[in-house]
């Protein structure tokens, strides 16, 4: 099966086929290989790539500057007091303006729908680099850093612990339905994620072989291959924290818990991590903890998302 991504958007995982995220996972393992072998194609070379921040960052922006200089692109940060986007000029008049005037845009904020109107009127290929609801790049990261140390993605039991309605768990739990991973939500009954989002990824699964649990009981992290955890209050949600911290102190990441999930289980974070909220110190520093590599592989999976969309034929 030919895979052809050119000029796609990359809003969310829900428009792409378990066969088009594998073929991004492979895209980025050899975009890894070459670089560390410090083969540097140029694929990008002469394109211009706007990245718009709402939300403050440091996987994500570091992730596409250093991407596009390594491709050849010219990166522009373009921070929300940059430009008017949503506010003086609106959305779809700014998309069109940068379109005419980039060859991408990546977009990290708060709402989905300004993402999609990005896509929608830019006329250049957009790609979502974190909004409430989602956050399909990181997801891209976490399954290429899962095969590296299973060399696989199907029947994998992935334990997401902690708020189950925020966007990493969003993101997760689609990913996990579209490539066979059996994905598991264990947070307080408040924070489970939406029944219809629930009840859409499920049947994602049934085609792909996977399965998805939500469940409020720690005792259900046994026989996981991977342990999966975010902080406790999101950005933006900062007047939340104390209702946060009160129910999810019983979910905390500690060397219990990665007992009970059982031997070669992993824990994965997508950082930044608030050591002692979300995961103790102890987990966080353990030898199964392989953070800081699923961080590196945000630059290796966002190039090959650019690469895909973006490089000419």
């Amino acid at each position: 099966m030919s895979i052809n991504l050119y000029k796609r958007n990359f809003l969310t995982l829900k428009d792409y086929s378990k066969e088009e995220i594998l073929y991004l996972l492979e895209l980025a393992k050899e975009l890894k290989t070459k670089k560390q072998h410090n083969i540097f194609e140029k694929n990008l070379s002469n394109k211009n790539i706007a990245l718009i921040f709402e939300k403050n960052s440091t996987r994500t922006r570091c992730a596409f500057v250093v991407a596009c200089n390594d491709e050849g692109a010219h990166p522009e940060f373009l921070s929300k007091t940059d430009i008017h986007l949503g506010g003086k000029e609106d959305t779809k008049d700014t998309a069109r303006v940068l379109g005419r005037m980039f060859d991408g845009i990546e977009f990290r904020g708060f709402s989905q729908k300004t993402v999609e109107t990005l896509a929608q009127y830019s006329g250049v290929p957009v790609w979502n680099g974190l909004t409430d609801e989602d956050h399909p790049t990181q997801v891209l990261a976490d399954f290429l850093t899962i095969q590296e140390n299973f060399g696989r993605l199907e029947n994998i039991n992935l334990t997401y612990i902690g708020d189950g309605r925020n966007n990493m768990s969003n993101a997760l739990m689609i990913g996990s339905s579209k490539c066979g991973i059996n994905y598991k939500v264990v947070s307080p009954k408040e924070l489970f994620p939406s029944e219809e989002l629930v009840e859409t990824c499920r049947l994602w699964a049934n085609e792909s072989g996977g399965s998805i649990t939500v469940t409020d009981n720690m005792d259900d992290v046994a026989g996981s291959d991977v342990i999966y955890t975010d902080v406790w209050v999101s950005m933006g949600e900062e007047a939340k924290s104390a209702e946060r911290y009160a129910l999810l102190t019983p979910y905390r990441v500690d060397s219990d818990v990665m007992k009970k999930a059982g031997n070669g289980c992993i824990f994965m974070h997508c950082l930044p991590a608030v050591k002692g909220n979300e995961v103790t110190e102890e987990v966080f520093e353990s030898p199964a903890s392989v953070v800081f590599d699923e961080a590196e592989n945000r630059m290796h999976t966002i190039k090959a998302v650019m690469v895909a969309t973006l490089a000419d034929n």
